[in-house]
C-alpha cells in the first residue's frame, strides 16, 4: 500500500468523523458493561467555538474515548443551554436591525421570532465540535427547552413551592439596566475601576453648619431619604433632631443615629438611599424610612427624582458634579479606585434594585450538597477549591430565580387581580384553586406571572433530565431505564468561575430528587490566557479562532497543543506554537510508520541486538503504561499526556527504531527479520492505543493503513493496553546503556570525531558481556565494547554510576583539557559527598525518615566515595 509522504489532517479528520458516525461508535445504550458517563456543560445556544470550548471539550472526549477503550459504555450526553438573558438579547437587536421593537410585539409574537432563531443559528456550536473530534452520542442531544425538559423545571418550581422553600417578595436585587432584568449575586462579575469620590455638603436646616458626605453615586442624592452618623460620634452629638436639606433640590431628610457607621471611615457620616444600595436599604428598613426610587429600569433618572430625568445615569453623574460644585456644594473630587460590579452577561453595570421577585430559600436544600465535598463524596479537582466552596456554601444567600424575560421557561404562578396568588401547571388548575379563596372569579380573569426562571434554574437539573424529564414527578423509585443506569454520572468538566452558579446547584437538586450526587468527580479547568496574562477573548482581540487553528495544525495538533499545558485548575498560557508542537507529533508519527513499512522482510532469525531491543521496549512500554494509567487516576492529564507523547517520540522513535533500524549496505538498506518486524508492527498498534485519546484521527489513519480491517475493526474500540509484569532490572540496565551511548555521542562532539568513525570502547568491570552489549555498539557506533579489570593507560575515561570506562583514543587526547576536566568532576563529586554525609550525620533525619530514604542516602554515598576513587586514579594516571 503506497502512503502519501506527508499527512493530510483535513482528508483524515472528515473520512474517520464519518465513518465513526456510521458505526455508531459514539452511541450508547443501557447493557451489561460498566457505564462511564459524561454530561457536556450545555453551551449557549448563541454560542460559537472559542478557547474556553476547545479546552473543556477536549478534555472530555479525551476522558470518553479512553473509557470506550476500556471496554466500558462510554455515554457522552451533548446539548445546548437556552441561555435566557443572551438569546433574548440577540433576539432582540435583529428585530431592531428590521425596525421591530419587542415592546410592539406580543409574548407569543416575541417567541416565534426567538425559536426561528434557535432554529436557524443554535446548532452552530455542536457541529462545530464535531471539526474537533468530539464523540459525542450525537442521537442524545437535548436543548434546556425541548417541552419535555422544561416541564421538568416547571415540575421542580411547583414542588418547591409546596415545600415552602420558594416564595415571593420585594428585595433589593442586583439589575441589569440593559438586560432589564434581575441577576442572582453569582452573575455580578466586580471589576475594578477609577472613580471619582465627591465630597457634598448637606446644610443643616435653621443652620449655617452642613454635614460633608462622601459619595461616588452623586446622581443618587435625589433619592435620599435620611443622613446616618454614629451615636456616639460627638462631632455629630448635637444634630439629634435636625434635618439635613439635599442639595440642588432642597427636599429636607432627618439625621439618624447608627451604629452601623464607622464613624473613623471617611467623614463619619452617611448619605442613606434605601432605594439604591443593600446596606442603605436595610437602614431604611430599621429607621422607618420612605424609599424614593431614582432610577428607571433601563438606568435613567426617573420622575421621582425631580431633575435631570430622562437622562442616563452616567451622563447625569458628570452633569452633577459640574452642577454641584457651580453651586458650591462640592469641597472636594478625589479620585479612587473601587470595585463596580458588572452583569455577567451584558457587562451592563449592575444597580442594587428594589423588586418584587421570586427567591428560592437556599439554608436547607445547601447543606446536603455542602456535605457532599467536604466529605470527598464529590471530588473538586485540584481540591484548592474546596476551600472556596465551603466558603461560599456556608454564606450562601437566597437565589433570587425570576428574570424579567419572555425567552425562557414562564414561572406558573396565576393571580386573580384580588392578591391572591396560586403555584399550578395550567391556568385550569389554578382556576380551580383560585375559586377556593376567591369563589368570584372568572378564569378570564386569572393571569400568569410574566416572569421566566433563571436559566441556571432548568441547567441544574442538566444529569437528570437529559436521561430522564420525569423524575421530578415520578421520583427515583420509578426513575426509567436510562437514569437507573447512567445516573450518577462519572466525571463533569468545568470551568471554575460557574462552580457554583451551576456545580453546586446541581450538586443540590441531585439530593433534592434522588438522595444521590449527580456525578463522583469534578474536573475544573483553568482560563486560557494569552502570553501576556489576558483572559482570550473577542472583545480584546488576542483569541485566535479555534476553526482556523484546525485548519492550520489539524485537530489533533490543536488538541495536543491546548493540553500540554494545561494543569488543572490552572490557567493556561496559550501560545500558538503548542499547535504547532502538536503538528509536528502528528508528522514525527506519521514518518515513524512511513519507516517501518518501508523495511524489507526477510525470514531469517532475529540479531541478539533485535532480541534486546524487542525485550526492552516492550518492557519500557508496559512501566509507561502504568504510569500513564496512574496520571490518569489523578486526573493529571496534561503529564498524562506528556508521558504518551516522551514514550512515543523518545522511547519507540528515538531509542527503539534507532536501534533495530536495519543498516545500510551498500546503499541500501539490510532487511530486517520477521520477528522484530512483527513485534515493532505490535508496538505500533499499541501505541496508537495509547495516543487515540488525544491524537483520534492520525491515530484511525494509521491503524487502517497497517493492515486490512473491517469497518468496526476500529482502534476508537480497541482495548486499552493491560498492565503486565516488568523487568525492572532489564529496564535499569538499559537507562545505564543510554548514558554510555550519550557519553560517546558527547567524546565524539567535543574531539570532534566524525559519527561515522568506529571507536572502541573497555567497560572496567569482572563482566564479559552485559545484554545489551550489540545495541551500544551499533548506537554509539563502536568497533569493539571490551571488558577489563584493569586501568586503561592513556584512554579517554568517564563514569556511569560506580562503572569506568575507557575510549583509547590514540592521539585525540589533550592532556591538560583531561586534567582539567577530571578536577571539575572530582571537585563536584566531593561536594556531593559532603552534602550528604551531612545529612546521614543528622541524628534527627537517620531516626525519622523512613528506612529507603536512609539507605538510598548511604548508596548515594558509596557511589560517590567510588568515582572520587577513580577520578583520583586517573588524575595520577595522567601525571
Amino acid at each position: 500500500m503506497e502512503i502519501p509522504k506527508t499527512y493530510d489532517p483535513k482528508i483524515t479528520e472528515n473520512k474517520w468523523y464519518a465513518h465513526w458516525l456510521k458505526n455508531n461508535f459514539f452511541r450508547s445504550t443501557p447493557d451489561e458493561r460498566e457505564p462511564y458517563t459524561i454530561v457536556i456543560p450545555p453551551p449557549n445556544v448563541t454560542g460559537v467555538l472559542h478557547m474556553g470550548h476547545m479546552l473543556n471539550n477536549t478534555i472530555q472526549d479525551v476522558l470518553i474515548r479512553r473509557a470506550r477503550m476500556q471496554g466500558k459504555n462510554a455515554c457522552w450526553v451533548p446539548g445546548t443551554d437556552h441561555a435566557s438573558i443572551a438569546t433574548e438579547a440577540k433576539v432582540v437587536a435583529l428585530l431592531k436591525e428590521k425596525g421591530i421593537k419587542k415592546t410592539d410585539l406580543s409574548r407569543e409574537d416575541f417567541l416565534k421570532h426567538a425559536w426561528e432563531w434557535k432554529e436557524k443559528y443554535g446548532g452552530i456550536i455542536l457541529k462545530q465540535l464535531e471539526k474537533l473530534g468530539a464523540s459525542c452520542d450525537w442521537d442524545r442531544t437535548r436543548f434546556t427547552m425541548e417541552n419535555d425538559l422544561s416541564e421538568a423545571v416547571i415540575d421542580v418550581f411547583i414542588d418547591l413551592y409546596n415545600k415552602g422553600q420558594i416564595y415571593r417578595g420585594v428585595r433589593m436585587v442586583n439589575w441589569d439596566p440593559v438586560g432589564l432584568t434581575a441577576v442572582s449575586d453569582e452573575e455580578v462579575i466586580y471589576k475594578e475601576k477609577d472613580s471619582q469620590l465627591v465630597y457634598i455638603n448637606y446644610k443643616i436646616k435653621d443652620s449655617n453648619e452642613f454635614v460633608t458626605i462622601a459619595t461616588t453615586r452623586p446622581e443618587t442624592i435625589m433619592a435620599d431619604t435620611a443622613i446616618c452618623v454614629h451615636p456616639e460620634d460627638e462631632r455629630y452629638a448635637h444634630l439629634k433632631g435636625k434635618m439635613a436639606i439635599i442639595p440642588l433640590i432642597n427636599r429636607e431628610v432627618p439625621i439618624i443615629f447608627d451604629t452601623y457607621i464607622d464613624k473613623e471611615f471617611g467623614t463619619g457620616a452617611l448619605k442613606v438611599t434605601p432605594a439604591h444600595d443593600i446596606n442603605d436599604y436595610n437602614l431604611g428598613l430599621k429607621h422607618k424610612l420612605p424609599v424614593i426610587d431614582g432610577l428607571t429600569s433601563d438606568g435613567k433618572i426617573s420622575e421621582a427624582a425631580q431633575i435631570y430625568v430622562g437622562m442616563d445615569r452616567f451622563a447625569c453623574r458628570k452633569q452633577i458634579i459640574k452642577d454641584l460644585q457651580e453651586q458650591g456644594f462640592v469641597s472636594k473630587v478625589d479620585t479612587i479606585k473601587n470595585k463596580v460590579g458588572h452583569s455577567e452577561r451584558t457587562d451592563a453595570v449592575i444597580e442594587p434594585k428594589l423588586s418584587m421577585q421570586w427567591f428560592l430559600k437556599m439554608d436547607i436544600v445547601s447543606k446536603p450538597a455542602l456535605d457532599a465535598v467536604l466529605n470527598n463524596e464529590v471530588k473538586l479537582i485540584p481540591d484548592k477549591f474546596i476551600n472556596t466552596y465551603k466558603h461560599w456554601m456556608e454564606n450562601v444567600h437566597d437565589w433570587c430565580i425570576s428574570r424579567q424575560l419572555w425567552w425562557g421557561q414562564r414561572i406558573p404562578a396565576w393571580y386573580d387581580g384580588q392578591g391572591n396568588t396560586v403555584v399550578t401547571k395550567t391556568i385550569d388548575e389554578a382556576f380551580e384553586k383560585l375559586k377556593g379563596v376567591n369563589p368570584s372569579v372568572k378564569k378570564e380573569e386569572i393571569k400568569q406571572d410574566e416572569d421566566v426562571l433563571d436559566t441556571w434554574f432548568s441547567s441544574w437539573l442538566w444529569p437528570l433530565t437529559v436521561f430522564d424529564p420525569k423524575i421530578i414527578q415520578n421520583g427515583w423509585d420509578k426513575a426509567n431505564a436510562d437514569l437507573k443506569y447512567y445516573y450518577p454520572t462519572n466525571d463533569l468538566v468545568t470551568a471554575p468561575e460557574i462552580l457554583f452558579f451551576w456545580v453546586a446547584r446541581m450538586i443540590i437538586a441531585g439530593y433534592e430528587y434522588t438522595g444521590q450526587k449527580p456525578f463522583t468527580n469534578v474536573y475544573l479547568t483553568g482560563i486560557v490566557r494569552d502570553k501576556l496574562g489576558r483572559k482570550m477573548s473577542k472583545s480584546l482581540g488576542n483569541s485566535p479562532d479555534p476553526l482556523d487553528l484546525i485548519e492550520k495544525y489539524g485537530a489533533d495538533g490543536v488538541r495536543v497543543g491546548m493540553l500540554l499545558c494545561s494543569p488543572a485548575g490552572n490557567d493556561l498560557p496559550f501560545d500558538e506554537s503548542y499547535c504547532e508542537q502538536g503538528r509536528n507529533f502528528s508528522n514525527k508519527v506519521w514518518n515513524a510508520f512511513r519507516l517501518v513499512q518501508g523495511f524489507e522482510v526477510a525470514d531469517t532469525p532475529p540479531s541478539n541486538n533485535n532480541k534486546a531491543s524487542v525485550e526492552w521496549f516492550e518492557n519500557k512500554f508496559n512501566e509507561q503504561v502504568a504510569e500513564i494509567n496512574d496520571l490518569y487516576s489523578k486526573y493529571r492529564m496534561s503529564e498524562a499526556l506528556m508521558a504518551t507523547y516522551k514514550l512515543v517520540w523518545d522511547d519507540f522513535c528515538a531509542w527503539y527504531l534507532e536501534m533495530i533500524k536495519p543498516e545500510f549496505v551498500d546503499g541500501k538498506a539490510k532487511p530486517i527479520d520477521k520477528a522484530t518486524y512483527d513485534a515493532t508492527i505490535h508496538f505500533f498498534e499499541q501505541i496508537l492505543k495509547v495516543m487515540h485519546p488525544w491524537m483520534p484521527f492520525i491515530t484511525e489513519e494509521i491503524w487502517h493503513l497497517i493492515k486490512e480491517r473491517t469497518d468496526k475493526d476500529c482502534v476508537i474500540v480497541a482495548a486499552w493496553p493491560s498492565e503486565k509484569p516488568l523487568n525492572k532490572q532489564l529496564l535499569a540496565e538499559f537507562e545505564a546503556c543510554k548514558e554510555i551511548v550519550a557519553m560517546m555521542r558527547n567524546i565524539r562532539a567535543q574531539k570532534q570525531i566524525s559519527p561515522k568513525e568506529k571507536l572502541e570502547l573497555i567497560e572496567k568491570s569482572d563482566a564479559q558481556h552485559s545484554f545489551f552489549d550489540e545495541v551500544v555498539v551499533k548506537l554509539a557506533n563502536l568497533s569493539a565494547l571490551k571488558y577489563t579489570k584493569e586501568k586503561v593507560d592513556g584512554a579517554f575515561s568517564f563514569m556511569i554510576k560506580t562503572t569506568e570506562f575507557f575510549v583509547p583514543l590514540a592521539n585525540n587526547i589533550n592532556v591538560d583539557e583531561e586534567r582539567a576536566r577530571l578536577t571539575k568532576d572530582l571537585d563536584y563529586s566531593k561536594g556531593f559527598l559532603k552534602s550528604v554525609q551531612a545529612k546521614l550525620a543528622n541524628e534527627k533525619f537517620v531516626a525519622n525518615a523512613k528506612p529507603e530514604m536512609v539507605e538510598n542516602e548511604r548508596k548515594k554515598q558509596a557511589d560517590a566515595e567510588a568515582k572520587i576513587k577513580a577520578i583520583e586514579e586517573q588524575l595520577a594516571a595522567l601525571k
